[in-house]
């Protein structure tokens, strides 16, 4: 049975509707994703134990040797590797995001909103939203511990600015995991997709450690990879410098992400069968 028989309002799901009723729903779908959140408090666990485990792993395991090719040691480390944690913080909120969206469709629940006289896209945007707070959360719980471990924050403001900046980026990631969430048949096959996506992107990248000890074939696909982009510039404004490329660029494949992505998400989303 397809979903535009389970309601006789469905028929008007695809009818024009004003801008201030989308966000009206969406403002709707926000809170009842966040009582949904108040009433299972463990789908919070990885916004709370991702930037812990990471940020102990990575300053107490490699912190000394990768930290002395750096010029220091652990200290050293920990101004390096934090705002690399920062950028990736948005990319873990994104895999999550498609996920979740996968086990919400095979368990009815977007069924039941793709029967209703709601805009499409609302659905799609109070998901976002509510994963970028529980990626603030996450952000908050990594500067805590980061703090705790010796990191020196240098400029308070280009804190905030790679804060908004791994956010922008983290939302246009999500349209991707939306996407993934719509057309994989299981959740599991969502979670292998990201896997075997975002793990290159990170350990091929400038979050960890420098690129300059890489081979040629691999400091060129860092160049090119958005999650350098992004801890480099996050790693200049925190440490009060100009940045200039870095932060372009990441600005670029944000906007570029979500202008490709978002449409196809809506669009498969509308069409799902």
């Amino acid at each position: 049975m397809s979903s535009a028989t389970l309601s006789p309002s469905a028929g008007k799901a695809d009818t024009p509707i004003p801008l201030r009723a989308h966000l009206r729903h969406t403002g709707a779908l926000i809170r009842r994703n966040l009582l949904w959140i108040r009433q299972d408090p463990e789908s919070m666990f990885d916004a709370v134990l991702f930037p812990v485990v990471f940020t102990l792993l990575f300053v107490y395991v490699f912190g000394g040797s990768i930290g002395q090719s750096l010029g220091g040691g652990q200290d050293r480390y920990v101004q390096y590797v934090i705002p690399g944690l920062l950028a990736m913080m948005g990319m873990n909120m994104a895999q999550g995001v498609g996920t979740g969206f996968n086990m919400d469709f095979n368990s009815g629940v977007m069924d039941r909103f793709r029967s209703l006289p709601i805009g499409r896209g609302s659905v799609l945007f109070a998901k976002i939203s509510v994963e970028l707070l529980r990626m603030l959360f996450a952000t908050v719980v990594l500067l805590v511990v980061a703090l705790l471990v010796g990191y020196d924050v240098h400029s308070w403001s280009g804190l905030l600015a790679s804060v908004a900046l791994s956010a922008v980026f983290g939302s246009a990631l999500m349209w991707v995991f939306l996407t993934l969430g719509v057309i994989m048949k299981s959740a599991q096959s969502v979670q292998a997709m990201g896997f075997l996506v975002l793990m290159p992107l990170q350990f091929g990248s400038s979050i960890f450690a420098p690129t300059a000890s890489m081979p040629g074939w691999l400091q060129a696909f860092t160049d090119y990879n958005p999650l350098s982009a992004l801890a480099d510039a996050a790693r200049g404004l925190m440490e009060g410098h100009t940045v200039g490329r870095p932060l372009w660029v990441t600005l670029i494949w944000s906007v570029a992400l979500t202008a490709v992505m978002a449409p196809v998400a809506v669009h498969k989303f509308r069409t799902k069968s």
